[in-house]
């Protein structure tokens, strides 16, 4: 996806606002019509299974991906990227059978491991993706992605073995929940709140930061590395904090990791949007990566604690759908705010996090321990 505006070059497109357009809506309408369609295949993952709806969306991105390599059109770019959207919902899943298939005491652990690998793989992926362009070309590079999903899914075909399904009534096998009474367990809405308030902080960087290291007085030409730096090290962070979420879990609840994930991430973008050198950058950032992973991990933890196990599938296809809400809104209303004053983004940044803890402050604080929550009547 970052070699996605060159893609648009080969297909004819030269005006370089017309690029601009033509990637932004290409690479915005996926997690748009994902946010809808996820609550939607996971229940019914909740009805059939998930290891089937995940094989399903891992067929759908091989079709998906393999066409990408033949469009002549940019529209047909942005109809195949609307269909990858229809067709997602493989990471709710995936949480979902994470939770399902851990004992209860390594559900953090086997969450926080999923999300990691989540974090990884857009991190490693344009690395590969611009080394196959360089060598072979553009349209090559879709036919590995897609190579790759077939890896995906032999793997998880031959490997995966799904639990066998728990009920928690005798009538629960008869119609899966839905997405409003799902949303009625007890703590589910504000778990939305804290995921999006994650992702959308999370991804506010991506319009604005390589503009806010220029504006630090870094060379125009040293830009790129100094803002690849920065990139990494969040990317990085986030995902040691995904995988240390379980062993914080052990020792406190999780409404005070939740809380203090807050509390960091908010001094954080403090203390970037006063920033006058580039190395505080570098100091600052990865703290806000490592507390954005360990907060939204417990927020993960929590929401699957609460959550009936016939239920999992819509119930992480809402939190899913909260996150893509924020993946879509944040680089669009960043790139605004942006425009008037690029630390604004970040002093918003810090008041969203604020109100986020004052707003869930109360409720954070009772959720005492893990034993503690019980999934709530629908």
């Amino acid at each position: 996806m970052p070699f996605l505006p060159l893609y648009f070059r080969v297909l004819g497109v030269t005006d370089v606002g017309a690029i601009a357009v033509w990637t932004g809506v290409s690479v915005g309408i996926t997690p748009a019509v994902a946010a809808v369609m996820t609550p939607l295949w996971g229940r019914l993952g909740d009805r059939v299974g998930r290891k089937p709806m995940v094989a399903r969306a891992l067929m759908s991105f091989i079709v998906v991906m393999s066409a990408l390599a033949f469009v002549t059109a940019p529209w047909q770019v942005f109809a195949l990227r609307f269909l990858h959207g229809v067709f997602a919902g493989y990471g709710a899943l995936t949480l979902a059978m994470a939770a399902e298939s851990a004992p209860a005491d390594r559900m953090a652990r086997a969450i926080g491991l999923v999300q990691m690998a989540r974090r990884l793989g857009p991190a490693i992926g344009p690395v590969i993706g611009g080394l196959v362009a360089a060598l072979f070309g553009l349209r090559q590079a879709f036919l590995v992605a897609a190579f790759l999903y077939v890896v995906a899914m032999v793997v998880m075909l031959s490997l995966y073995r799904e639990p066998p399904r728990i009920f928690s009534q005798p009538s629960d096998d008869v119609e899966p929940k839905t997405v409003r009474q799902v949303i009625r367990y007890k703590g589910l809405a504000l778990m939305m709140g804290v995921i999006f308030t994650m992702q959308y902080v999370e991804r506010s960087l991506g319009p604005v930061l390589p503009l806010f290291v220029g504006s630090l007085g870094v060379s125009m030409g040293q830009v790129p590395l100094w803002s690849g730096i920065l990139f990494s090290l969040v990317a990085g962070a986030g995902a040691v904090g995904n995988h240390l979420c379980s062993r914080v879990l052990e020792r406190y609840s999780p409404g005070s990791v939740i809380l203090a994930s807050i509390f960091v991430a908010t001094g954080v973008a403090a203390i970037v949007s006063g920033a006058t050198q580039v190395l505080l950058l570098v100091a600052a950032l990865p703290l806000f990566g490592l507390a954005i992973g360990i907060g939204s991990t417990a927020a993960y933890t929590i929401a699957g604690q609460v959550i009936p196990s016939d239920a999992q599938g819509v119930g992480f296809g809402v939190l899913s759908s909260a996150s893509m809400v924020g993946l879509a809104l944040s680089p669009v209303l960043s790139g605004l705010l942006g425009s008037v004053s690029l630390r604004s983004v970040f002093l918003v940044d810090a008041l969203l996090l604020v109100a986020l803890g004052v707003v869930g402050g109360s409720s954070f604080r009772r959720i005492v321990a893990m034993r503690d929550l019980k999934p709530a009547k629908s």
